[in-house]
């Protein structure tokens, strides 16, 4: 008997709120490992009318402007003149409020080590917790087919409006799309809805009626079908379409709602399609697990399915605050794994090394923001920090799937 269900993700566009943190976060990460790769950061952020609020800790040798870095990655955004509305990059109020890391949490993350000893122990997570990574085989990217489209719509719908190609859009947007499966299968796109921000008038269209229609076809046609091309399942008929379905939207971004760091870890992540730790990834440096752990278990779970070991596949790691070694490492493949579970565990603690040195190390993700220009982890703040194939993220590869395929011949032929 078959079983059909719907499963629905959402995006939001760089402009929204709480992404506009996300980013500025990032956005002094990257600006303080370029120059000090050994830099420690937790920077948070919090946006309201006229205001930006930088709050953390950090301790390093690089020299940057705090103010500078948040006011030029907002005008990147878009939030500039009439489109910033009550929160403009020139105009704004920045309140930079940053101490030191604490020494007690310094003291318990790096220690002192014989020479002769195993470098990498003498790195402890930076807290505890766990962090989960997922993939699946519903899309080319091993992504959920859900977050993966809302992704590509709000990164089509920011292109339209930086490209000239929908002048009236302005920065805060969210999409959604919620997917028909059978049996675990995706077979059809049921709804799609997006909301984004607009200017007061469109070409003399006045009333809320003929904007809400007029917005409605150019996003159908700019937005969705472009981003639909190349997806093997594509809207029907039957699909409903919901685009700004509470009608006038002007009024967006920081002015319209308070935003703040790390409010967004469901779409930073997998949709809702597979289980979180709680833990945010951004404004923080790769010491803490949250962000490197995060990426680490995405790799492992990407590498399992690249390998054909499962179709669909969950890793838990979990850390103790100053403790090298992961204090458990699980997986899960729901059913769909070649060999058990535990076997497939087995090979994770075999072939990867998920200690916080070995996954920075691995990834080079202290040299990474140097490596690229000064930006690298603002670049994953909005649109998701996995799936992503407009960027070269370490993590995505599938470096170790054939390495784990050997292990499935060598398991079967027992």
């Amino acid at each position: 008997m078959s079983t059909r269900y719907l499963f629905t993700s959402e995006s939001v566009t760089e402009g929204h709120p709480d992404k506009v943190c996300d980013q500025i976060s990032d956005a002094v990460l990257d600006a303080i490992l370029s120059q000090d790769p050994k830099g420690r950061v937790a920077c948070e952020c919090a946006a309201s009318t006229g205001l930006l609020m930088m709050i953390g800790e950090i301790t390093t040798t690089a020299q940057v402007d705090y103010q500078q870095i948040a006011r030029q990655t907002i005008r990147e955004i878009g939030y500039v003149g009439e489109h910033g509305g009550g929160f403009d990059a020139d105009s704004c109020s920045v309140l930079i409020a940053i101490n030191r890391q604490s020494p007690d949490i310094a003291a318990g993350v790096f220690k002192s080590a014989d020479k002769n000893a195993d470098q990498k122990e003498t790195i402890g997570a930076g807290d505890q917790g766990m962090m989960f990574g997922f993939a699946c085989d519903e899309t080319p990217e091993l992504m959920p087919m859900p977050v993966y489209l809302a992704h590509r719509l709000a990164q089509r719908l920011t292109e339209v409006r930086k490209s000239g190609t929908l002048p009236y859009l302005r920065p805060d947007g969210k999409t959604q799309v919620t997917i028909e499966y059978e049996d675990d299968t995706p077979v059809r796109v049921d709804s799609i809805l997006i909301s984004t921000q607009h200017d007061p008038e469109i070409d003399n269209l006045k009333s809320n009626e003929e904007l809400q229609q007029r917005i409605a076809a150019d996003l159908k046609a700019y937005v969705v079908m472009p981003v639909f091309k190349d997806v093997s399942i594509k809207p029907d008929e039957k699909t409903k379409y919901m685009i700004n379905p509470s009608g006038r939207f002007v009024i967006g971004g920081p002015q319209g709602d308070a935003g703040l760091t790390g409010r967004k870890i469901i779409v930073d992540t997998y949709g809702g399609y597979s289980r979180h730790g709680g833990g945010a990834i951004s404004g923080k440096d790769p010491t803490k697990v949250d962000r490197s752990a995060a990426y680490a278990a995405r790799w492992v779970a990407k590498n399992i399915v690249a390998a054909g070991l499962a179709s669909r596949c969950e890793v838990q790691i979990a850390y103790a605050i100053g403790i090298a070694r992961p204090v458990s490492v699980h997986v899960t493949t729901f059913g769909t794994g070649k060999i058990a579970d535990d076997e497939i565990t087995n090979l994770v603690k075999e072939k990867f090394d998920l200690r916080p040195a070995g996954i920075i190390e691995h990834f080079k993700l202290n040299d990474q923001p140097k490596l690229n220009g000064g930006r690298f982890f603002r670049n994953v703040a909005a649109y998701g920090h996995f799936g992503r194939t407009d960027l070269e993220l370490p993590w995505e590869k599938t470096d170790r799937a054939a390495e784990l395929k050997k292990s499935l011949a060598k398991a079967t032929s027992v």
